[in-house]
């Protein structure tokens, strides 16, 4: 993301202090920081000091934690059904303009490359007739491309999804899953949105394949919202959603990656 864009930018990260796999995970200690703080930094650190960094906490530790590193964060309703519900609310209070740009990164992805947040936003800008952007890479693995808990993603001719499954898709007619996976995309869980869409997103009726895919994105499509994918040409580091996620990401840090 580059210094000229003209909109408002800002980073919004929804920390839910609730968790059934990982209790308390925006406070987990990498290296002795909580890992919301981790997250705030990285992004930090590969953005211009002009973009809004802020956590959209749903409890006061989270503030706390973050007070105590100077990363800004407000306070949410926890009974939010949703991370998007959660970004709405703290548009209000911060009092966004409705053409600000709103990069949504995730909470428990300490080793977020700035470069993807800089990607999506400046993708944003240049459609403004989109109303999301989100991000991709090729996806080589046949296992991966199999694997329900691997989300991929078809794009049309102009780079906007067309459909978005934990499916493999596109599917190879024939069988040939090698070949089939050279095609195929997997969708990195970042997003950007223009804050007029995110405040109007959780007022959307939710679309019958997203309940079934458990893809909130679908709603969009499903309205006939367009969304741009950027294509990285790196695999995004994972991130923490086990206890064994949570040990690989603090012996990288640990070792100063």
């Amino acid at each position: 993301m580059s210094t000229q864009l003209p909109a408002e930018v800002i980073v919004l990260i929804p920390a839910r202090l609730a968790s059934t796999r990982l209790p308390n995970k925006p406070l987990a200690d990498i290296a002795g920081i909580p890992m919301v703080v981790r997250v705030a930094q990285r992004v930090r650190s590969g953005l211009p000091a002009a973009v809004r960094i802020v956590v959209a906490a749903d409890h006061a530790d989270i503030l706390q934690a973050c007070a105590q590193h100077q990363v800004q964060a407000v306070l949410t309703r926890s009974d939010h059904p949703s991370g998007s519900d959660r970004l709405a609310q703290a548009c209000d209070l911060l009092g966004l303009d409705d053409a600000a740009i709103v990069v949504n990164v995730q909470g428990d992805e300490p080793l977020i490359d700035p470069a993807l947040v800089r990607a999506v936003a400046e993708l944003l800008e240049r459609h403004p007739q989109t109303a999301m952007a989100t991000a991709a890479h090729a996806l080589a693995d046949a296992a991966d491309y199999a694997n329900p808990n691997v989300v991929k993603v078809v794009t049309d001719a102009s780079g906007h999804a067309m459909y978005f499954s934990r499916a493999p898709i596109p599917c190879w007619r024939d069988g040939a899953a090698a070949s089939a996976t050279l095609q195929a995309l997997r969708h990195i869980g970042i997003y950007a949105y223009r804050a007029a869409f995110l405040r109007r997103f959780p007022q959307l009726s939710a679309a019958p394949h997203e309940q079934a895919e458990a893809l909130e994105q679908l709603r969009a499509l499903w309205h006939g919202y367009r969304i741009a994918v950027h294509i990285s040409d790196t695999v995004p580091e994972g991130g923490v959603d086990t206890p064994q996620d949570l040990a690989r990401v603090r012996a990288i840090l640990e070792r100063g990656a």
